[in-house]
Formats: C-alpha cells, sequence, structure tokens
C-alpha cells in the first residue's frame, strides 16, 4: 500500500472515529477511572465481541455498561444468574394466551443490544449454554421460530475471582467464545475519593445523554475493518499465537512444560480484531505493534492452559504473556 493511501485512509479513520472522544467524556460524567474496563467494552462493541470480566463487587461493572448503553442511545438488560435459572428465563417461551386460544411468544431479556450477564458461573451449563449460543449465532430459536438479536449486540458476562462455593465453572471451551476477557483491580486513592464525593453529592449522578446512535457504531464497525495491518503485523500476530503452541520454536523451551494447550486460530482472529479496533481507538488509520501488546493480555490470558506444573509454581496466564511478548521479536 503506498504512503498516499495510508495518509488517506489516516485521515479518513480519524473523522470516522470522532465520537470515540464524545463517549469518553459522557462515560467519564459516571465512571470514575477504570478506563481500561471501558475501553475494552468499547473494542467489543467496534468488533462484534463479548467481554467476560473477572473483579471483584463493587467495582462499577454494572454502572459501566449501563453507562455507555446510555450514551449509545440502545436498550441495556441486566441478567441476574443464579442455580435456579432457565435457558426459558434468558431466550423467552412461548406462553399460552386463552382469549385467542393460541400460543404466543415472549421474548426474553437477551432481546436488548447491551446485555450484563451478572455473574455468569452461578448458573448451570444448560443456562450458560443458551446465551453462549445466542452470542456466537446472534439469534434464537423459540418454538420453532428463529429470531435475530439486534445489532449492536455486546455481552458483557461477570463472574468473581473470589467467591467459589456454589458455582459452575465456565468450560474452557466456552469461555474461548469471548473475544477478551478483562481483570479489573482496585481504583487509585485519588479516584476512590472522587468516588465518595461524586455518590454522597446531591441530586445524584449526571443524567447521561446520547452522544451517538446504534448505526453510527454499526458503520464504525466497516471502519473499523478499513483499518491498514501489514504483513509484519500479521507475522508479529501469529507468532504471538504460534508461540504458546510451540514454544520451543521461539526460545521459550522454558515454556513448554507450563503450557497445556495454546491459543486457537480463533486468538489469531481475535488479536487481529483487537489491535484494529485500539488503533481506531486511538484514532489511527494503520495497526502498530503497541496496538498489538495493548490488547493481547485480554485476548490471550483465557485461551492459555496451564499445566499442574505451572500451578504448583504459582505460575498465571499474564506470566506467560508477558515472557512471551519480551521474548517474540518485534517488528
Amino acid at each position: 500500500m503506498q504512503s498516499v493511501d495510508i495518509e488517506a485512509l489516516n485521515q479518513q479513520i480519524y473523522i470516522d472515529s470522532a465520537f470515540v472522544e464524545k463517549l469518553n467524556e459522557e462515560t467519564a460524567k459516571v465512571i470514575v477511572g477504570q478506563r481500561h474496563m471501558i475501553e475494552r467494552l468499547m473494542l467489543g462493541l467496534l468488533t462484534k465481541g463479548h467481554v467476560l470480566l473477572e473483579g471483584l463487587p463493587g467495582l462499577a461493572k454494572t454502572l459501566a455498561i449501563n453507562t455507555l448503553s446510555k450514551a449509545v442511545d440502545a436498550k441495556f438488560n441486566r441478567i441476574q444468574f443464579t442455580p435456579d435459572l432457565l435457558p426459558a428465563d434468558i431466550i423467552g417461551t412461548m406462553i399460552f394466551n386463552p382469549s385467542k386460544n393460541e400460543f404466543t411468544v415472549r421474548k426474553g431479556p437477551i432481546f436488548a443490544n447491551f446485555i450484563l450477564a451478572d455473574e455468569i458461573n452461578r448458573a448451570p451449563a444448560k443456562v450458560q449454554s443458551a446465551l453462549l449460543e445466542a452470542m456466537q449465532e446472534r439469534q434464537v430459536t423459540i418454538g420453532g421460530e428463529t429470531y435475530p438479536l439486534q445489532e449492536p449486540f455486546l455481552v458483557l458476562a461477570t463472574q468473581n475471582p473470589i467467591e467459589q462455593e456454589g458455582t459452575y465453572p465456565l468450560p474452557e471451551a466456552q469461555v474461548d467464545r469471548f473475544m477478551l476477557k478483562v481483570k479489573i483491580t482496585y481504583p487509585t486513592k485519588e479516584d476512590e475519593r472522587e468516588i465518595i464525593r461524586r455518590n454522597l453529592q446531591t441530586g445524584g449522578f449526571p443524567e447521561i445523554k446520547p452522544v451517538v446512535d446504534p448505526s453510527a457504531i454499526l458503520k464504525a464497525r466497516e471502519s473499523v475493518n478499513k483499518v491498514y495491518m501489514d504483513e509484519k503485523i500479521e507475522k508479529y500476530i501469529l507468532d504471538i499465537v504460534f508461540s504458546t503452541r510451540n514454544p520451543e520454536d521461539y526460545n521459550l523451551s522454558s515454556l513448554q512444560a507450563l503450557i497445556n494447550y495454546g491459543g486457537s486460530p480463533r486468538a489469531s482472529i481475535a488479536l487481529a480484531k483487537s489491535a484494529k479496533a485500539y488503533a481506531f481507538l486511538k484514532r489511527r488509520g494503520y495497526v502498530i505493534p503497541e496496538d498489538v501488546r495493548q490488547v493481547c493480555h485480554d485476548v490471550m490470558r483465557h485461551r492459555v492452559g496451564l499445566t499442574y506444573e505451572a500451578e504448583a509454581e504459582n505460575v498465571t496466564q499474564e506470566d506467560i504473556i508477558n515472557k512471551i511478548l519480551d521474548t517474540v521479536e518485534v517488528p
């Protein structure tokens, strides 16, 4: 691609991504700190991906996705996952109408643009599968009829890392359906001071106004696909993913006994899409290696399986990804 084309593409992406700053400003009215979480939600939104969020209670997970849905002028639904939840409670069911003497469809809460699946590991596998099928197929079947889900469609599933009693952990193959797995931590002392002040102010939180409509998000997805990715960046992505499968080929023999399985082709696709979307958020028309490095942990942490040896040595997925990023040659 010629430099003049890159220049033109860069200008076009800069124009198309103008709404990103508006979204950041609007969400910042309510959300203090947690830029990483908001940014990852926007990555999922721009790439038709879904986000699995791991964090302690009270870290504004519900508030973040609710705020973002208001700023995008989209419909938001929250589903609290519990052990007695049924698939029909999510996707909907057929209800008999005595006055008409017929069955009618009652659609479930999955019919919204933004879905918060709160504590997804609280519900049994059958319920988890119903949600994951809707995420993958972007449609549900009720009473033999298929109903498409409205776009944009983003699922943010949360799980609590400390309380495992009475939970049904997501199978590794199903976790792979999530484009990103994001870990969120406590805010800084300065941020928490601001959080206290905002929660104690009279009048409550400022009203979030729609600054972009769903059709603009769909248009932005087309722009994300146009972001230029050089062959050297493609090779870098492949090297990162392949080093989780065959570490000995990348001078990473020490990882061989620690990795049970590596990333699938879905990992390569997710890394490429996320890097393009990250460049878009930075209002750039081309991907640089730093874009790949920024999203790598969130894309790969749930796609690298650890051996018993790794767990015995307290080696985490983060440690392995850091080692890979430090070793694999950067273009």
